[in-house]
């Protein structure tokens, strides 16, 4: 895979494709009597992609590019959804950088033609949200072609640092680099290297710890998992499922019922195996899903049928805490309550806390859990690594082939 140093950028238009795919929260209105202001006004909660994506960005300025960024926000679905605007991103990313950024208010279209046509070397535009645009994720090949030749137009030479969309086989991730000089960039490379120590001659015990609200999305992981892992410790909403498999009450807790078969088979593959499957021993229920319903621990084999499970309970954060004690390699994907909310935020900072007291190399597989470590207060530097692409990352261990990393090697 070609990296960022071994293009000749100096002076040259560089496609960098991104991801900064933020969380944004609606503040509200404008006062009144402000003219000239959006209804709303979307506001960051959680800027550490854009952070991420800083490295790269800089180092292609430092070699004398102009650099035209190009990401996704949400799932506009092909429509121009003010809400899902990149504005507030590029308003970030300018203050990050410490230099003006200009923002196009289209993605192929006039604005994004000036935007482009003004860059100075070292220079930094970035693009509308492409997924304004229904070329960027159609399934068709034509479609997305015609709007991959309209977003390579604007470039010379393509850069891919988006590694949360590289499991997407979108034109601005896999059909542009076809048609620019490409290279991976420094997000990408990095992310490669240290996904490859979690699936090449890991250093054990390697212990994964899983979270989140569904056990379909992590299907595919478990099934690869249960031949690689020493230990795999279940909690989030996706270890209901788990509960009502072995047979326990869980009240009005998150169920994928046409998922109890599937978990059945991996508790007797893992037991078969002797790969150690650890489920909590407690449960946080609470009577309603909010911070201040009536909340109990109970145990996670009889959860009241009028409660729903919205985090794992202290014995189980202290059970947790112990089964990564030994580990030498630990993957984390997955929250182990409703974290946002402070009553069940207790068992994920009880598993971020345990990453750490492990000394082990640990990987923070994106998504909530990066945004859990940054809410919660932890030091990033405390992990090994923290990844930007919860989704990309977890198929890359299923032994997927990612499209947008194909395209890079190609």
């Amino acid at each position: 895979m070609r990296t960022i140093d071994d293009l000749d950028v100096a002076g040259r238009r560089v496609l960098l494709r991104a991801d900064l795919n933020v969380p944004l929260q609606d503040s509200g209105p404008p006062p009144e009597g402000v003219e000239g202001r959006p209804s709303t006004t979307m506001r960051i909660t959680d800027d550490g992609r854009i952070r991420a994506s800083l490295p790269t960005i800089e180092a292609l300025r430092a070699r004398g590019a102009k650099v035209i960024v190009c990401a996704h926000l949400g799932r506009p679905k092909g429509e121009a959804k003010p809400e899902l605007s990149l504005a507030p991103v590029a308003a970030r990313l300018g203050e990050l950088l410490g230099t003006e950024v200009a923002f196009a208010t289209d993605v192929v279209g006039d604005s994004a033609r000036a935007a482009v046509g003004g860059l100075a070397d070292g220079g930094v535009a970035l693009l509308e949200n492409l997924r304004f645009e229904p070329g960027e994720t159609s399934k068709d090949d034509a479609e997305r072609g015609a709007f991959a030749d309209r977003l390579a137009a604007l470039a010379e030479v393509y850069v891919g640092d988006g590694f949360g969309a590289v499991h997407r086989k979108h034109a601005s991730v896999y059909d542009v680099p076809e048609r620019l000089p490409h290279a991976a960039g420094g997000l990408i490379v990095a992310e490669v290297e240290v996904l490859r120590k979690l699936t090449e001659d890991v250093e054990r015990p390697y212990v994964v710890a899983l979270g989140g609200s569904k056990v379909s999305d992590k299907l595919g992981v478990i099934d690869n998992l249960l031949g690689k892992a020493d230990r795999i410790l279940i909690g989030g909403g996706m270890v209901f499922t788990f509960l009502k498999a072995q047979g326990h009450e869980v009240g009005g807790s998150l169920l994928e019922e046409d998922q109890l078969g599937t978990v059945r088979e991996y508790l007797r593959r893992a037991e078969e195996t002797g790969v150690e499957f650890v489920l909590p021993v407690d449960i946080v229920a609470a009577t309603a899903f909010a911070a201040d319903a009536d909340h109990d621990v109970v145990p996670a084999d009889a959860i009241p049928a009028d409660r729903l499970g919205l985090d794992i309970g202290p014995e189980s954060g202290k059970l947790f805490a112990a089964r990564l004690a030994d580990a030498r390699t630990v993957f984390w994907n997955g929250p182990m309550g409703v974290f946002e909310m402070e009553p069940y935020s207790h068992g994920t900072r009880a598993v971020a806390q345990g990453l750490i007291d492990s000394g082990a190399f640990t990987v923070v597989g994106g998504g909530d859990s990066a945004a859990a470590v940054r809410l919660l207060g932890f030091d990033e530097a405390a992990f090994s690594h923290i990844s930007t692409g919860g989704g990309a990352s977890l198929e890359y261990l299923e032994g997927k082939t990612l499209p947008g990393l194909q395209a890079l090697e190609d």
